[in-house]
């Protein structure tokens, strides 16, 4: 009997949230992604994060001083948790949005992106290029992390340098895609940091 191919999809990730399997969760703010914030200088500038999971990232913006960040997530019973989480910022500096990123809509200074990108089915890459590139204002950026190795299966997906050369080349000026030093221990060497602007 043939195996029918994972169906990749808001329940398939809200089953995983609602029994808690998360085990790509790092507990706490990714620190490339770290270090990348603590060169932002100007604290109101327009923030997304996809795919934002426990949004530690998120939390760490809040707590220094970032004004617009706004997360986004298709499992309803983690953005439910969010919502409660994250109360005192609600409707003020923290916008949650329950719903797939693929018809999102907005314009942002910045886009972070943390484990994202490798949780979507292969087939949606060329979409994310170009609704990463929607969603952008003409100056902003998408910064993050890409992995830069294979995976059995899926999630998450991998992928390599050159992959990512390809997809993005069209769109975006690759202005960083190099191989992450301060990756978590069990990702180090196996992780990309980008910076990428879009083309106008």
């Amino acid at each position: 009997m043939k195996e029918q191919p994972l169906k990749i999809d808001a329940a398939f990730w809200d089953e995983l949230w609602k029994t808690k399997f998360t085990n790509w969760d790092l507990k706490a703010v990714s620190p490339p992604l770290k270090a990348f914030i603590d060169t932002l200088a100007d604290k109101s500038i327009s923030i997304l994060i996809p795919g934002c999971g426990n949004a530690y990232e998120a939390e760490y913006l809040l707590s220094n001083g970032f004004t617009q960040v706004t997360v986004i997530d298709i499992a309803p019973t983690l953005t439910a948790e969010l919502l409660e989480k994250f109360t005192p910022s609600i409707g003020k500096e923290l916008t949650v949005i329950s719903g797939d990123f693929f018809k999102h809509t907005g314009q942002y200074d910045l886009i972070l992106e943390q484990t994202f990108f490798c949780a979507l089915d292969p087939k949606l890459r060329a979409a994310y290029a170009v609704q990463m590139h929607n969603l952008l204002k003409p100056n902003g950026k998408l910064a993050g992390l890409l992995f830069n190795t294979t995976f059995k299966g899926g999630p998450p997906f991998g992928g390599s340098k050159e992959e990512y050369i390809s997809l993005f080349k069209e769109q975006f000026n690759l202005d960083k895609i190099e191989e992450s030093t301060n990756s978590v221990k069990p990702r180090l060497g196996a992780e990309l940091f980008i910076e990428l602007t879009p083309r106008n």
